[in-house]
């Protein structure tokens, strides 16, 4: 397999670029890729741990040797978060840079699995769309959007708050990848239960916290370490899927439209990307209003994203 890792010399994708070299099956190859005149260096500093992943890196203006016969693409490039900035502030910087990223895509690795990681996911999801579209090779089981930071930060959060292990939460998080978009379904976790206040709470820290990651480094970036390892996380996941592994994780996908065009919700993974979208399941009448209330955020940032897309 290889994977491209786009915006390699960023935190996110540092830290992305670790735990592949680390974690992907022997054999693999890791394409690192960033403008930043650093990356080769980069990918020279972890060609030195002993794994048998092969990595090379490509720095400049134009990523089409990372990307030639890429089977997974991930990209993180674009601005990080500062305080006071929420994830729409990044839109007018981000946006111009996955429009021109996924349009190399189209060109050069248009079968590759394309995770986007570059926020504001809602709405730069929906551009890669659009311009995959306009190249005749858009394949909507082969676009994500990752929101496993939300599953990650969820499990890890209610394992605090209940003394479990981590290893014994498992929790799906629906609807998008932005403040009162992501809603996490506490009502389902098996073994723990929540009074009303501790939903609520607990739901609000989930959706809030990269904020809470943003004030706690005071100016000095976002999350970038547990992103890098959410990222990883999904990318093994596709690798998995491809070879023939049945996976479920959660991903912002387009779906049937129930509740809006893109959506995230469990998704089996598989040899073409997207298997199957699974059911979520019945929910809790505090998480069906959070998710009504929640609609028209979302169909807000997909709009966006569609009309910057589409734009000439």
């Amino acid at each position: 397999m290889k994977v491209a890792v786009i915006g390699a010399a960023g935190g996110i994708g540092q830290a992305l670029g670790l735990l592949l070299k680390l974690n992907l099956p022997a054999g693999s190859a890791l394409s690192l890729y960033d403008i930043a005149p650093v990356t080769p260096g980069v990918a020279k500093d972890l060609s030195h741990i002993p794994t048998d992943v092969e990595v090379t890196g490509f720095a400049g203006e134009d990523c089409t040797p990372a990307l030639e016969g890429a089977d997974v693409v991930l990209i993180s490039a674009g601005v990080a978060r500062k305080p006071g900035m929420d994830r729409a502030d990044l839109f007018n910087i981000n946006a111009g840079i996955i429009k021109s990223l996924a349009q190399k895509v189209a060109d050069v690795c248009p079968k590759a699995l394309l995770g986007i990681i570059t926020n504001p996911v809602n709405t730069t999801v929906p551009i890669a769309a659009e311009v995959l579209k306009k190249a005749g090779v858009y394949d909507p089981k082969r676009l994500f959007g990752v929101t496993t930071l939300d599953v990650i930060r969820a499990e890890t959060f209610i394992a605090e708050a209940k003394g479990k292990s981590t290893q014994d939460i498992k929790v799906d998080v629906i609807g998008g990848h932005s403040g009162v978009t992501i809603l996490p379904l506490l009502s389902q976790v098996e073994g723990v239960s929540f009074t009303d206040e501790e939903i609520a709470s607990l739901t609000t820290r989930i959706q809030n916290a990269g904020t809470e990651v943003v004030e706690a480094k005071a100016g000095g970036g976002s999350a970038t370490l547990s992103m890098g390892q959410a990222a990883a996380r999904f990318g093994l996941s596709l690798i998995k899927g491809l070879q023939g592994e049945d996976v479920i994780e959660c991903a912002y996908v387009q779906g049937s439209g129930d509740n809006a065009p893109f959506f995230a919700q469990p998704v089996k993974l598989g040899k073409d990307g997207v298997e199957a979208i699974l059911d979520y399941g019945s929910i809790s009448a505090f998480e069906q209003k959070a998710l009504d209330d929640m609609l028209p955020t979302l169909q807000g940032d997909i709009e966006k994203g569609v009309e910057f897309g589409q734009a000439e």
